[in-house]
C-alpha cells in the first residue's frame, strides 16, 4: 500500500551534523559570532524591502489554468507597477525566542518569521516534530537557488532549520494518495506555501559554504503527507511531547547526564531512556492496547514523571 510505503520511507531521514577539525596547518580562527539582536535588526530591514518589491503567481492559484502546476514562483515586481500585491500584503507573521549568551547574559531575543499559504490542503497541519512529505526550494533575498528537490523526500522537522520546521507547521499536508499502474503516485489537494525568515532561525554564522554568514531565507514548499504525532525514537512519547521547556526546539531537551548516546547527540526526542536510569521510557509511561501513547506517571508525586526522573 502506498501510504506504509511512504511511511516506511520516514526511517531513513538523518540529520546533517558537521564539524570543523584541526588541520594544524594555522588557519586562521573564525570569527566569534555578532550580537543576535544586531544582526536581527538588519535582517528584519532587508526582509522588510524583499516582502515590499516581491510577489507571488496568486492569481494563478485563484484561477488556475489547466495543467497549473502549483507551484510557487516568487518575482520582482516591475517598477512603476502600482497594480500586483506584494508579498507585505499577503504574509501573515509569529515570533520565536532564540536564546543568545552574547546580549550581556542568556537571554530570549524574539525573532520574526513570515508565512504564506498559497493553498491550504485538504489534510492536517503537522507540528515543528513531525516528519513530514515535501516537496521545497530554498533561496536567498537576491531570488538565489541554494538548495531544493522536485520529488517528494520525508523530512523529521527537528533535524531542520527552525524557521523552516515553523513555516511547515502552519500548513496544511494533502488528501488522497493515488497510485497508478506504472508504480508513481500522485497526492490531491497539498498545502502550498512559503517562509521568509531571518538569520537568526537559519545558519546564522554557521552558513553552508553556499549561503554567505547572516542570511535571511526563503523557502516554498508543498507538504504531501505527514506522520502525525511522529514518534522519533520510538519510545512511546510523541516527540512534540518531548519538547519539556515548551519552546517549540526540540533539540535543546535533555534530562539525563549522557549527552551522547550511541553516537548522536542524547536528546529526550532521540532517546528512548530519556532518564538514563536502565528502564525504557515505555515501561514508565501509559500506553494504549495500540501502543500508543496515552499519559504520563508520576508514580512518587514529586511533579516529575517516571520517565524523567532517574529515582
Amino acid at each position: 500500500m502506498i501510504v506504509k510505503r511512504i511511511v516506511v520511507l520516514f526511517a531513513f531521514v538523518m540529520a546533517l551534523w558537521s564539524c570543523n577539525e584541526d588541520d594544524g596547518g594555522g588557519a586562521p580562527a573564525p570569527e566569534p559570532p555578532r550580537a543576535l539582536s544586531e544582526v536581527l535588526a538588519e535582517d528584519e530591514v532587508k526582509i522588510q524591502e524583499y516582502l515590499k518589491t516581491h510577489y507571488y503567481n496568486y492569481a494563478e492559484f485563484q484561477n488556475p489554468p489547466e495543467n497549473f502546476d502549483y507551484k510557487i514562483k516568487l518575482q520582482v515586481i516591475p517598477e512603476g507597477n502600482t497594480d500586483t500585491i506584494p508579498l507585505i500584503d499577503q504574509v501573515q507573521s509569529k515570533t520565536i525566542n532564540v536564546s543568545s549568551s552574547a546580549e550581556g547574559g542568556e537571554v530570549d531575543v524574539p525573532h520574526t518569521y513570515y508565512y504564506l499559504v498559497a493553498r491550504e490542503g485538504a489534510g492536517i497541519s503537522p507540528t515543528v516534530a513531525d516528519s513530514t512529505f515535501v516537496i521545497y526550494e530554498g533561496t536567498l533575498l537576491d531570488d538565489t537557488r541554494f538548495d531544493g528537490i522536485d520529488n517528494y523526500v520525508w523530512q523529521y522537522l527537528p533535524f531542520f532549520l527552525r524557521g523552516y520546521a515553523a513555516g511547515i507547521s502552519n500548513m496544511k499536508s494533502g488528501g488522497d494518495i493515488i497510485s497508478y499502474d506504472d508504480g508513481t503516485y500522485s497526492i490531491t489537494d497539498t498545502g502550498i506555501g512559503m517562509v521568509v525568515m531571518p538569520s537568526g532561525l537559519g545558519y546564522f554564522n554557521n552558513s553552508p559554504v553556499t549561503i554567505p554568514p547572516y542570511s535571511p531565507l526563503v523557502f516554498t514548499f508543498d507538504v504531501g503527507t505527514i506522520v502525525e504525532n511522529t514518534d522519533y525514537d520510538r519510545d512511546g512519547v510523541p516527540s512534540i511531547l518531548e519538547d519539556v521547556n515548551n519552546d517549540s526546539d526540540l533539540n535543546n531537551d535533555n534530562t539525563d547526564e549522557d549527552f551522547i548516546s550511541q553516537g548522536v547527540p542524547g536528546f529526550n526526542h532521540r532517546d528512548p531512556d530519556d532518564d538514563n536510569d536502565g528502564i525504557p521510557t515505555r515501561d514508565e509511561i501509559v500506553l494504549d492496547a495500540q501502543g500508543n501513547f496515552v499519559s504520563f506517571l508520576d508514580s512518587d508525586g514529586d511533579g516529575i514523571s517516571d520517565h524523567l526522573d532517574a529515582d
